[in-house]
């Protein structure tokens, strides 16, 4: 079941507008593989990129830097050397976890 809109006057957008901007966020070959490593804990990107051993180091910044600015993940540093910085999903982005659970058994049907 999907969140209710959090603001008034979402309602009223067309169809076609509210698709494309769905497909903005969801693009992508490991942006919801990131918000699925994020469902249920926080993780500090050295623990991201172990458990994605075939991205690059810099799709996967890039794809960290989506993922903030689309406001789906919250990202903390601190001031610590080494540099610590933590990542997690917030509830603007666990929206997309239903679509993740779909695209999963979709998924099995095709393997």
């Amino acid at each position: 079941m999907m969140p209710e809109l959090e603001e008034t006057g979402k309602e009223n957008i067309p169809i076609e507008l509210t698709i494309k901007k769905a497909v903005e966020v969801i693009c992508g070959k490991w942006r919801l593989v990131i918000v699925h490593l994020l469902r249920d804990k926080t993780l500090r990107y050295g623990e991201i990129k172990r458990l994605m051993p075939g991205i690059s180091e810099k799709v996967l910044v890039h794809e960290l830097k989506q993922l903030v600015e689309l406001g789906m993940v919250e990202k903390q540093s601190y001031g610590e050397v080494p540099p610590r910085v933590e990542y997690r999903l917030n509830e603007k982005g666990r929206t997309v976890l239903p679509v993740i659970d779909l695209l999963g058994q979709v998924g099995k049907v095709f393997i």
